[in-house]
């Protein structure tokens, strides 16, 4: 491109007063005076031949009295050039002094092509280049499209790819563009170190970062691939770590990358100083607002005296005490937290200042880039609104919410200067991404045997928050479907509603003779109380009855009723039963289902109708693999809401866990629960039943009360009343590379379940063979007074130990575990092995 030259001054009037000869550069043009006096109607346009001649007068911008002058020349000059729409622009001077502008128009593009690429699609590319077909052809932008697409590459993990633009020309002033590509290997990390790392293991902090090293199963995950921003992000992380963890001088020198050509991939080297552990020595909290006692925020405090220094929990008290004197009407209070280090006694002593900050109020929230997503969406995620104070903590609360809503790439907001001094814009960029999800799921347990699901769902429904989820599952033991919705702001209140309805149909197996059909709907509420305690309400309401096969339930031929017969009764010619139909047994001879299976199978469909409430209190690091915290989960329901049920069921389940030395992490978890009778008797169904989610090592359903017939199924009967405690220790494999995912277990179980109160005899009242009846006899036939349910109740303690194998696998999370049993019950059934687990595809 040539680019016209502009001399003024006296040195141009210099030399044409003394006759020196000028040469003009291209596209400069030396107006004379008499020039000046021309308009912009008077300029003649040469060579175009798609832009108007008005188009291009309309760059050449009048002085006073309509008049151009040599600056409005050459602004106008530069003005058509930067256009991009010529490849040439000169200005001459024609005849008689007038103007004459002369272009050469850039060809048009006639279609954009891209050959060679197969990882990344042809719509993908033409959305990110600049160059759009029937646009206007530019060697510039063609140049900035070649290293956009080597960029979109490279973020792929793509090092070696080769971008070269092929122009073809065609008639009429028109080109085709081709982008040819060599997409080159994927580039992958192939090793990633830590320097001056020493309070915590390479192998730990390599669960802290988002990179990972590239092993065999990469190819199912991303993360192994080299992206420098992804590296730049993770010496944020680690350095978070650190600082929650008491080190509060902790610094991420650098985090270096070096190519290695004969691996073909980048190390990864994160340089740290760690400094010293500090725990927190005193607390102290001052203030200069007048009548405000800063004493009062105390109770807001997540810094403990004598716990380890965490930045996180700093943040989080300034975050809660900066709301709660905006509550109190000091919309202005700013909350600063301080730290004196003592460095021999390695404490630091937090003080809380709370100040009078500066007036300013919010004057506008702009939102840029929700294209799908309703703006109300967004803006109910913020506890302050146009005209209020700007509070800092509640922005960054408002910034964290949009973040876990899960709808967006990434989220930032930013401020800028309103319209006065004392007036804030709030700026919210946001980059979404796709919300819904099309599954096809398959696993198997021991328990449920081979299972698959088909699910779609999708988080952000029409773009109006709203969460929508349809499955289908189909098992060898286990049959369903359900339908789910959620409105997260039920009526603009933070308060989420959910609707679920379902079906499902369980399978008699080795476990269990009896197979059930449910048919339910359940209504919900959820409420956040706090960050770490939330609340759910629900009501239940559904219907469910058993399913036998006919010879299971067929041993109704005694005295023209339903007969459930002693142990006694069927051993008491010899141990040899006569199983003629003289005496009642011939229905024994192919099984029997124990006595309350057959009552719930004649009494039919059931309705259920109850409600009940969760209490949440969840402290944990991370939900999906916990290292610390505390998990607590309370439940009860309450049945006889109508129906034809009645009860009130409590449940506690409580999971620790703590970090000990060497990345292995401490597990201890408790649970119980108690089941009473209110109004009518209680339905077998209703029982409690165990097995391995109590102790490891028993059968599904291997635990607790259990029919003795001994020509019937022997069926598990339940109990009202649990407890169980385990303790576990998770280790890594730290021979093995973290990115595989494995990690062992150690545990011991101990827990137990007793106190069966369903149906013990078909009497309306219920009988119960106490100790010294009367047994049945055969010869004579005889029922004796042990007419009634014989089942074992003992109250042992059942326990074991084991290991177990969790492997975190890009199939899904998988668990194989092997249990020795050491204590339980005579007619409790044990399962050494267990496996469950699943994948999505």
């Amino acid at each position: 491109m040539k680019f016209g030259l502009r001399l003024r001054g006296g040195l141009l009037a210099t030399l044409i007063m003394f006759g020196a000869p000028v040469i003009a550069p291209v596209g400069a043009v030396f107006v004379s005076s008499s020039a000046f006096a021309q308009t912009v109607q008077s300029i003649s346009v040469e060579g175009n031949r798609r832009v108007e001649v008005e188009t291009i007068r309309s760059y050449f911008k009048p002085g006073p009295g309509g008049r151009l002058d040599q600056a409005a020349i050459d602004d106008g000059l530069k003005a058509l050039i930067e256009t991009g729409l010529f490849q040439d622009v000169r200005i001459n001077r024609g005849s008689g002094g007038q103007i004459v502008v002369s272009v050469v128009e850039n060809p048009v593009i006639g279609r954009i092509a891209f050959e060679g690429n197969k990882k990344i699609k042809d719509e993908q590319l033409t959305t990110e280049v600049q160059s759009k077909a029937r646009g206007t052809f530019s060697r510039a932008m063609v140049q900035s499209d070649t290293l956009r697409i080597a960029e979109i590459y490279r973020r792929s993990g793509r090092y070696d790819v080769r971008v070269t633009p092929e122009v073809i020309e065609q008639p009429n002033n028109r080109v085709d563009l081709i982008f040819t590509i060599e997409e080159g290997a994927k580039t992958g990390v192939k090793s990633i170190e830590f320097v001056g790392n020493n309070a915590f293991s390479s192998y730990r902090l390599r669960d802290v970062i988002k990179t990972r090293e590239s092993n065999l199963l990469s190819f199912l995950a991303s993360g192994d691939i080299y992206d420098p921003d992804r590296v730049e992000a993770d010496r944020d992380l680690i350095r978070r770590f650190y600082l929650k963890n008491g080190f509060a001088d902790v610094q991420v020198v650098a985090a270096l990358t070096e190519y290695d050509p004969e691996k073909k991939g980048f190390n990864v080297t994160f340089k740290i100083e760690e400094g010293s552990q500090y725990r927190v020595g005193a607390i102290d909290f001052r203030s200069s607002i007048p009548n405000f006692d800063p004493s009062s925020l105390r109770a807001y405090s997540r810094v403990y005296v004598g716990s380890l220094y965490n930045v996180e929990s700093v943040e989080k008290s300034v975050e809660e005490m900066q709301i709660e004197a905006s509550r109190r009407g000091y919309a202005f209070a700013v909350v600063r937290p301080g730290g004196d280090r003592n460095f021999e006694a390695h404490t630091v002593s937090v003080v809380f200042n709370i100040d009078e900050g500066p007036r300013t109020y919010i004057e506008r929230i702009n939102l840029r880039g929700n294209t799908r997503t309703r703006d109300y969406v967004i803006r109910r995620e913020f506890d302050i609104s146009e005209g209020d104070a700007y509070n800092r903590a509640l922005v960054d609360r408002a910034e964290r919410r949009l973040k876990n809503l899960d709808y967006f790439k990434s989220v930032k907001i930013t401020t800028e200067p309103g319209s006065s001094s004392d007036r804030v814009i709030l700026v919210v960029d946001m980059e979404e991404k796709s919300t819904g999800d099309f599954s096809i799921s398959g696993g198997y347990s021991t328990t449920d045997g081979a299972l698959a699901e088909v699910s779609v769902s999708e988080r952000n429904l029409l773009g109006r928050g709203l969460f929508a989820k349809a499955s289908v599952t189909y098992g060898q033991y286990a049959r369903g479907y359900s339908l789910s919705f959620v409105e997260p702001y039920l009526l603009d209140y933070r308060v989420a509603l959910g609707l679920d309805l379902y079906q499902r149909q369980q399978l008699s197996n080795s476990y269990i003779s009896y197979g059930t059909k449910t048919l339910g709907f359940s209504p919900r509420l959820g409420f956040s109380l706090r960050e770490d305690l939330s609340l759910q309400l629900r009501y239940s309401v559904y219907q469910q009855e058993i399913t036998l096969p006919y010879y299971l339930a067929n041993c109704n031929n005694i005295a023209g009723s339903a007969f459930n017969p002693s142990p006694a009764f069927v051993n008491a010619n010899g141990g040899v039963p006569d199983l003629s139909s003289t005496n009642g047994l011939g229905c024994y001879s192919d099984g029997e289902a124990s006595l309350p299976v057959r009552k719930e199978l004649a009494n039919g469909k059931t309705l259920t109708s109850a409600l009940g409430y969760t209490l949440t209190y969840n402290t944990l690091d991370n939900n999906k693999n916990p290292t610390d915290g505390l998990l607590v989960d309370f439940r009860q329901d309450f049945a006889g809401v109508g129906g034809d049920v009645s009860y009130l069921k409590s449940v506690v389940d409580a999971k620790y866990y703590t970090p000990l030395v060497s990345d292995i992490v401490g597990l201890i978890r408790v649970q119980s629960g108690m089941l009473n009778k209110i109004g009518s008797d209680l339905r077998m169904l209703d029982h409690f039943q165990m097995g391995p989610n109590l102790v490891r090592g028993f059968a599904p359903n291997g635990i607790g009360p259990r029919d003795l017939n001994p020509f019937g199924s022997r069926d598990a009967l339940g109990g009202t009343k649990y407890w169980g405690a385990s303790l576990e220790l998770q280790m890594p494999f730290w021979f093995l590379p973290k990115e595989v995912g494995l990690k062992g277990a150690v545990y011991a179980d101990a827990g137990g379940l007793y106190d069966y109160k369903g149906p013990t005899s078909w009497a309306t009242t219920g009988e119960v063979n106490l100790p010294g009846c009367t047994p049945s006899t055969v010869n004579p036939v005889s029922a004796g007074t042990c007419t009634g349910l014989v089942y074992d109740d003992s109250k042992v303690i059942r326990s074991s130990v084991g290991v177990g194998l969790i492997w975190q696998s890009p199939f899904g999370p998988l668990r194989f575990d092997y249990a020795v049993p050491l204590s339980k019950g005579k007619y409790d059934r044990t399962q050494e092995f267990r496996f469950g687990g699943g994948t999505t595809f």
